[in-house]
């Protein structure tokens, strides 16, 4: 599984996108934020909810230089069929990535052998390929698009400026921290 600070390997995935089947890899997102949402299967009941979610802040997500990347282990066929057939799933316009053998998911440490699926995981990695954030929970637990651009915009911050630190609940234009200067007195 990876951590933290890990380069992320280049992995090859047949995706859909744009209506159309894709074969698309990590490299091809060199250069921008990358968030992969790592979902357990194609016509559940809790995914859609966030898929859905997901393309409504895909555009917020593309203003500040980042793409959203969704993975099952579903094939790509199966993408298309749920796509085609869920009113939700029809407004995705970023890729949904087909991870059928789970090479992905067992890479990013999502994977449940038992049942053949994966955790819901989101993992943040920068225009570099560094892995900078990874959260993995429960299947039943639905997660928050706004919550996740919050982390990418925080990401992005502290890249930009490398010697400052974004507090609990930052947002954009809310004070940053700077370490050993903001402690001085406080301790």
């Amino acid at each position: 599984m990876l951590k933290i600070g890990e380069q992320v390997p280049n992995m090859s995935f047949d995706a859909y996108h744009d209506n159309q089947f894709k074969t698309m890899s990590f490299d091809e997102f060199k250069g921008k934020w990358l968030v992969l949402l790592f979902y357990p299967a194609d016509f559940t009941f809790v995914c859609p909810t966030e898929l859905e979610e997901a393309a409504n802040f895909y555009p917020e997500f593309q203003k500040i230089g980042a793409e959203l990347l969704s993975f099952s282990t579903d094939t790509k066929y199966t993408h298309l069929a749920w796509h085609e057939s869920s009113k939700a799933i029809k407004k995705i316009k970023y890729p949904m990535g087909a991870d059928p053998t789970a090479n992905i998911c067992k890479t990013f440490g999502t994977y449940i052998d038992a049942d053949g699926l994966s955790l819901r995981g989101t993992f943040i990695i920068s225009p570099d390929g560094v892995l900078k954030t990874i959260d993995i929970h429960d299947n039943s637990i639905g997660r928050s698009s706004k919550e996740i651009l919050r982390r990418v915009k925080a990401a992005k911050y502290v890249s930009e400026h490398p010697n400052e630190v974004c507090p609990a609940s930052w947002e954009p234009g809310a004070d940053t921290l700077t370490p050993g200067e903001d402690l001085v007195g406080k301790i």
